[in-house]
């Protein structure tokens, strides 16, 4: 066993763990972060996306002892202390950027780091930036149109014609 300690949604853990154990499963198993999806377990799907030290990492494939000494935010972790949702959040239930649902945990982390380097993307940018997670229901629009609508808010303009969200 080794010894990891780490921030989780601004808490503080010190926790043993096996050296070979899974980010993922030390969130879920450990820590009840069961938000964080488990999908393929190799690093296709991206439903297991959190951030850690700020950067978006599918957690499949770091090791939880890699984390040791680092801040992870988990979807739990993105809405404000008051309970009110992320901007990333609202805009996909706004958009309607998820239909099951499994893949939205996922797709909301790594969109949220996409937009904190691309501010404005265009839907093209937009797809290329969550091209590591993959969504089987959706078929996408509504996800790109949540992630500008999202965007625009997080940097403070007003949303473009993102509006028209199919259901």
């Amino acid at each position: 066993m080794t010894q990891i300690n780490v921030r989780v949604d601004g808490a503080s853990y010190s926790d043993d763990v096996e050296p070979r154990t899974l980010l993922v499963h030390y969130l879920r198993e450990q820590l009840g972060k069961v938000g964080t999806v488990v999908g393929c377990d190799t690093s296709n799907c991206g439903a297991c996306t959190v951030h850690l030290d700020g950067e978006a990492v599918k957690s499949c494939t770091v090791l939880a002892v890699q984390a040791d000494g680092g801040e992870v935010t988990t979807i739990e972790g993105i809405a404000s202390p008051d309970g009110s949702l992320h901007p990333m959040q609202k805009a996909f239930h706004e958009m309607h950027g998820l239909q099951c649902g499994f893949c939205t945990p996922g797709m909301i982390m790594a969109s949220i780091d996409f937009v904190g380097d691309n501010p404005n993307p265009t839907e093209d940018e937009v797809r290329e930036g969550i091209e590591g997670n993959l969504c089987r229901c959706t078929g996408y629009q509504n996800i790109v149109r949540a992630v500008q609508q999202a965007a625009a808010e997080m940097s403070g303009r007003p949303a473009a014609e993102t509006t028209g969200a199919q259901a």
